[in-house]
């Protein structure tokens, strides 16, 4: 099977992907990619992304072959490229910014396709901080997630997988970057301090140049003083890379809020369990 988007998959396909990622902790699946190969396709500026792809598949046993995202652009159909890569590998992940020519590819495909991040999602990076909260707070489905900042990949990652795990997630930004209309599991909101009160999960991502102006900043960026607002034992939870002074404040980086670093341990894991799971089903 393929994984292009948290919306293609069920709720139960997650359930099974964080079990076989507890697993993989305890190294109960080593040696289950002997034999097995993948190409890669990652920019050299991924850090974190390319990194537990290329360790998480090593450490299982299997290859890879790395190439830029650029090598899908040329002129040859992308059809063409996967018929011939079927012939030595054994699945392909991709890091491109346009998610129709990793469907384009998966389409033609035999073997499994993983979307690594595109411009539109990001449905590993997310899958894996969930994984984290939930190996953190048993009642996970309980929390209220909140999203500051404008729609991008990780906000409609996020958006998708509260709907597949009926989440409450909570979007905060200025008004007219809601994503739609508000619906069971999600909710467009501008005023941060309201919804802070009762928010278990902060969550950010780098912000686009044209939010990065002091008014905006001043509204909302999470500080130190307004994750005190939130909900006993909340986290902070900001997608890397993050920066300082823009989206989130140094203090609330400094914080015991901040969980970033730590979270990023499953990363590892997490996608080694996507690729266990798209290889087996």
């Amino acid at each position: 099977m393929n994984l292009l988007d948290i919306s293609d998959i069920s709720s139960k396909q997650i359930t099974d992907i964080f079990h076989l990622a507890d697993r993989l902790k305890l190294e109960k699946e080593r040696g289950s990619l002997v034999g097995k190969t993948f190409i890669l396709f990652f920019p050299e500026s991924s850090i974190r992304t390319r990194i537990t792809f290329e360790k998480g598949i090593k450490d299982l046993g299997g290859e890879c072959i790395l190439f830029p995202p650029e090598t899908l652009d040329k002129r040859e159909q992308v059809s063409d490229v996967i018929n011939y890569l079927e012939n030595w590998a054994d699945g392909v992940i991709i890091r491109h910014p346009n998610l129709s020519k990793i469907q384009e590819l998966s389409n033609q495909s035999t073997i499994p396709i993983i979307n690594a991040m595109t411009s539109l999602n990001h449905p590993c990076e997310i899958l894996s901080d969930l994984y984290s909260i939930s190996r953190q707070r048993e009642h996970f489905k309980e929390l209220v997630y909140t999203f500051v900042g404008p729609v991008g990949n990780i906000c409609r990652s996020w958006a998708e997988v509260a709907s597949l795990m009926n989440l409450t997630f909570n979007h905060v930004c200025t008004k007219g970057h809601e994503m739609g209309k508000d619906s069971p599991t999600y909710k467009f909101h501008t005023e941060l301090e309201d919804i802070l009160v009762e928010s278990d999960v902060i969550l950010t991502d780098s912000l686009p140049k044209e939010f990065r102006t002091q008014e905006y900043i001043t509204k909302y960026q999470i500080t130190l003083e307004r994750m005190k607002l939130t909900k006993k034992k909340a986290i902070l939870n900001p997608c890397p890379p993050f920066f300082r002074g823009e989206e989130i404040s140094e203090e609330a980086v400094s914080s015991n809020y901040f969980v970033g670093h730590t979270f990023k341990k499953n990363l590892l894991y997490v996608q080694q369990a996507i690729v266990l799971h798209c290889l087996w089903n």
